[in-house]
């Protein structure tokens, strides 16, 4: 009588993928069968390879995908659910959990590169969070969208951080009290995503529009994005005067000297990033 090896059980596929599209990075959901919930491990491997793409010089744009039917579900309910048999029945793994999403999403703001959200299916949540804290988005014309912490008794006020800077307050308002999704179509008439693509194209799409802004000096996007946010926080006197300076200092840059001399000259400009 033959005596069967033990099988060893197969590894667990990683739960964030990355590749490298020329110079764009390409990160990409893996828990479909979570939904691609952002578990712990999820928002700490995002973090860290949003800092790792900071400091890569050979990568000059990101694109956030995901894997299945949906784009993310947001916070691991499951996860987070388990605490409630802690003494303090959760309270600091809560708050714990919540600020290193709220880091996560911050980190993309202040990545000095352009970050485009590529959304196939349903963002909901912390998934819409993140859809709304990327500089750009393209959805899939079978994406949705919702803010419906407030049907389980838990207002989505994180989200509501990224999403009320990026809609009119009245939109943002109507997807956090109601809780309904909204359609792709939808989403980009409020501002939510950029564009709404065939699906299965929305992947390429979002490659294809990091890439565009790649072509351009490196120093004058991280330059540019950072005064993007911090103008919009800013009285307009206080912002103008702020841009002014922003301004005066990217004419300063080898990059603006060339690029000027180069439309002049009607040539393509060369790119040393400073």
């Amino acid at each position: 009588m033959s005596v069967q090896p033990a099988r060893t059980p197969s590894p667990e596929p990683p739960i964030l993928l990355r590749e490298i599209v020329g110079s764009v990075a390409v990160l990409t959901l893996n828990r479909p069968a979570a939904r691609n919930s952002l578990s712990e491990a999820m928002i700490g491997q995002l973090h860290a390879s949003f800092n790792a793409i900071a400091e890569d010089k050979r990568i000059r744009a990101a694109v956030v995908a995901a894997n299945g039917p949906a784009f993310s579900a947001g916070h691991d309910i499951k996860e987070l659910t388990a605490r409630r048999s802690d003494p303090d029945r959760g309270r600091a793994y809560f708050a714990e959990i919540m600020n290193a999403c709220s880091a996560m999403m911050q980190a993309i703001v202040r990545l000095p590169k352009p970050v485009v959200a590529a959304v196939q299916g349903i963002a909901t949540a912390a998934g819409c969070q993140l859809v709304a804290s990327c500089d750009l988005a393209i959805a899939s014309d079978a994406a949705s969208f919702a803010t419906p912490g407030v049907d389980i008794g838990l207002f989505c006020s994180t989200p509501m951080v990224a999403l009320s800077r990026n809609v009119p307050r009245k939109q943002a308002m109507e997807m956090l009290l109601t809780g309904e999704p909204i359609l792709a179509a939808r989403a980009r008439e409020i501002g939510l995503v950029n564009r709404v693509v065939a699906a299965g194209t929305e992947r390429d799409a979002a490659i294809a529009l990091a890439e565009q802004v790649a072509l351009k000096s490196a120093y004058t996007i991280k330059l540019g994005k950072e005064a993007f946010y911090r103008q919009a926080e800013m009285s307009l006197a206080d912002a103008y005067r702020y841009a002014a300076e922003v301004m005066t200092e990217n004419m300063m840059a080898r990059d603006a000297e060339e690029g000027i001399g180069a439309f002049i000259e009607k040539r393509e400009p060369k790119w040393e990033d400073k």
